[in-house]
């Protein structure tokens, strides 16, 4: 059994724990809550399987108690500070790959509509998501936002360079390289990166790639190997929640739990 699926690792719980909201003591005789450590292990195992709320095993409280606490704790901001407390972690121990940073978009379902989502144009006009991401250069998400499927890549840049989670340090360190695929390449978008004192690398519509004739290290891969990270949390492969709050603190979950895991390799 996956090690998420029956105990949240002591590593990992020790940065969510003090972010969990304390409980209001209940009037005498009143049910007793299940702990936060065992209903976050069952909104974990909802995630990685992409099960039903209501098919959560017993032994994590209920499905509805799971669902319950996660809406608490979305209102509370939790899972953003968790992520958040996580990055900062992550630079202490591994050091944020500021130099060189990627940025993406992934496309997703979204069949009940909501906030944020729209028809995509290249899949018949269904209801979907766009989940735009910046990583650094070993690929940890250090922003993420949401638009719906109708809006092109570019209109989401100034919002994800915006929405960087964490700086390094007293002069608070940002990306010196964004690169970006072939989706980005528009001036404006040139523009407005060039304006934050970033220097873009865009693959032009029409180039060729540059396969066997290029000797320099290939950078843009590992946004897209984070999206296939993202997508290993099938709760997450398509949307079902209407509101994008909730979408975007799974998004924070998943993303807590691939960076744990990157510097517990």
């Amino acid at each position: 059994m996956d090690k998420y699926y029956s105990e949240i690792p002591d590593g990992l719980w020790k940065q969510i724990a003090p972010l969990i909201p304390k409980e209001k003591p209940k009037p005498e005789g009143g049910r007793k809550r299940v702990p936060a450590r065992v209903v976050m292990t069952g909104i974990i195992y909802r995630m990685k399987t992409g099960c039903q709320w209501r098919a959560i095993p017993n032994e994590f409280g209920s499905g509805q108690t799971c669902h319950r606490r996660f809406q608490e704790w979305e209102r509370a901001g939790v899972f953003k500070k968790i992520y958040k407390r996580i990055l900062k972690y992550y630079d202490v121990k591994n050091k944020i790959a500021w130099t060189w940073a990627s940025m993406d978009s992934a496309m997703v379902k979204a069949p009940k509509g909501g906030a944020l989502t729209g028809k995509n144009p290249t899949d018949r006009a269904k209801l979907g998501v766009k989940r735009h991401i910046l990583t650094d250069g070993n690929g940890i998400p250090l922003a993420i936002t949401l638009s719906g499927a109708n809006v092109h890549d570019k209109h989401n840049v100034k919002e994800t360079l915006n929405s960087i989670l964490i700086f390094s340090g007293r002069r608070k360190k940002k990306p010196k390289h964004l690169c970006l695929d072939k989706g980005y390449d528009f001036k404006d978008t040139e523009k407005l990166i060039r304006r934050r004192n970033i220097r873009p690398h865009i693959r032009r519509r029409g180039e060729k790639p540059l396969i066997g004739k290029y000797n320099g290290k290939p950078r843009r891969w590992v946004v897209e190997r984070t999206n296939s990270w993202h997508n290993r949390f099938r709760a997450i492969l398509i949307r079902w929640e209407r509101k994008s709050e909730n979408y975007m603190a799974s998004l924070y979950l998943a993303s807590t739990i691939i960076v744990f895991n990157f510097f517990n390799r």
